[in-house]
């Protein structure tokens, strides 16, 4: 399980003296227990998919926050937190390519039929890339090929 994973690798952090990566697995590991104490599941945990949409969440945070420190011309911060981002990476599926996610649109979109309202459509193309795409890509993705149809 993802969770275990983690625990495993904080352990193995602290050990080797990465002190950088065990703080970000920490920070991790504590956005996952707000995650169970909101849901009301501490005691039985979240399941892998939960926890990888928490994860997927921790890391659009650090890229968010790195393009802001990037604008306000801070690199040294902006680096960090892309640091902090591609080891939160290593915990989540591979994201698709935008030619694999224009196809899984096309597909949804062909499935809908008549019925081409977008929030349906990202909804549908969201549960089933899951955490292989982010939501802002999804979303433009769907508008373009609205578009075009």
């Amino acid at each position: 399980m993802l969770k275990e994973k983690l625990n495993q690798d904080i352990k193995t952090a602290l050990l080797a003296g990465e002190k950088a990566k065990a703080e970000v697995l920490k920070a991790l590991k504590s956005a996952i227990l707000y995650e169970e104490v909101a849901l009301k599941v501490r005691a039985e945990g979240l399941n892998d998919a939960q926890v990888q949409t928490v994860l997927a969440r921790e890391s659009k945070k650090r890229a968010d926050s790195a393009a802001i420190y990037q604008q306000a011309g801070e690199a040294a911060r902006a680096e960090v937190e892309l640091v902090e981002k591609a080891i939160i990476d290593t915990y989540l599926p591979a994201q698709l390519t935008d030619e694999e996610l224009q196809k899984v649109v096309a597909e949804v979109i062909a499935a809908a039929g008549a019925n081409l309202q977008m929030g349906p459509i990202i909804g549908a193309v969201k549960a089933k890339v899951g955490t292989q795409a982010d939501g802002a890509r999804i979303a433009a993705t769907v508008k373009a090929a609205l578009v075009q149809s």
